[in-house]
């Protein structure tokens, strides 16, 4: 059975292992090399050529080609989306934080250097835009995962497929989902950042690095202290009765 273990990796997850969760997430949370980093989106080959052709649409967008746009933004806005759910948990705010961004892409066009790789320029401005509104709204969001009326954001488990009638699977798989989510939340904003940048962008180090305006070994290290809260939190689940 597939899971979607939302803050870890989508990873194969047979019911009798879900037991030793700890030892799993041991395997899915260590640093994944360009090689082994688990992918989440199409073949990888596919993804090279989608990128590519990314890269030339902004190419063309940067030198005021309009209609590039159309390809720009059905490549870039589920993935710039899904960056910015992870990182505020609010599938509202992350739809008008996405369009943020986009109008910030806008207006820096002009700025792109040809031949640079788009998805790593636009993921920084779409933290940037993050950033920028949750400095002007530090309470919007708190970190338990509650909007500011109290209602609880998007729980990413919610999504998990529901063609197989496995019930006490699904449940355990939401419930590894909503300690993940938790604890991501309540780490600082750099930890988390790197975290998601690495694991579900599929960045390499240099290219976090120049996201987050950090060095390499910054990075590294954050992403590591993100990967050590997830382990204890999982192995405290472990170790309850």
């Amino acid at each position: 059975m597939r899971f979607l273990i939302w803050a870890v990796a989508e990873v194969d997850v047979r019911p009798a292992d879900l037991g030793r969760s700890l030892t799993s997430a041991s395997l899915i949370m260590s640093t994944p090399s360009k090689a082994t980093r688990p992918h989440l989106g199409p073949d990888a080959a596919t993804d090279a050529s989608a990128g590519a052709e990314l890269d030339r649409a902004m190419d063309r967008y940067a030198q005021g080609d309009a209609s590039a746009f159309t390809v720009l933004h059905g490549g870039l806005g589920p993935r710039l989306r899904a960056f910015l759910l992870r990182m505020c948990g609010n599938a509202a705010l992350a739809d008008d934080l996405a369009q943020e961004t986009f109008l910030r892409i806008h207006r820096a066009r002009g700025s792109f250097i040809a031949g640079a790789g788009v998805v790593p320029w636009s993921l920084a401005i779409a933290r940037n835009a993050y950033l920028d509104h949750f400095r002007r709204n530090a309470r919007l969001v708190s970190p338990h995962g509650t909007k500011a009326d109290g209602e609880p954001t998007e729980d990413p488990a919610s999504r998990l497929p529901s063609a197989e009638p496995h019930g006490e699977d699904v449940a355990m798989a939401r419930e590894v989902s909503e300690l993940v989510r938790v604890t991501l939340a309540a780490l600082p904003v750099s930890q988390r950042e790197a975290f998601v940048l690495l694991r579900f962008e599929g960045l390499s180090v240099a290219e976090a690095a120049e996201v987050l305006g950090a060095t390499e070994t910054a990075v590294k290290l954050r992403a590591f202290r993100a990967y050590e809260a997830l382990r204890a939190a999982l192995r405290r689940r472990e170790e309850e009765p």
